[in-house]
């Protein structure tokens, strides 16, 4: 199993972070490459569109298996 890697992104000015383990995080930048987006801009429009009571984190990975 991967470890859990803890990263920081800039959204709309506020900084915050979240953690995944590397094959989510590997598979996020590709996505984001793939729809022409920076990974900030990705993890902005996931973290939008994610429901209040659901932590960052759990909607980037649910991001990645929806997209598979």
């Amino acid at each position: 199993m991967s470890p859990v890697e803890k990263r920081s992104v800039t959204i709309r000015g506020h900084r915050t972070s979240y953690s995944l383990e590397k094959p989510f995080y590997d598979d996020l930048v590709a996505i984001a490459a793939t729809r022409k987006l920076t990974l900030a801009a990705l993890v902005a429009e996931v973290d939008e569109t994610r429901p209040r009571d659901t932590n960052l984190s759990s909607a980037l990975r649910l991001h990645v298996l929806e997209w598979a």
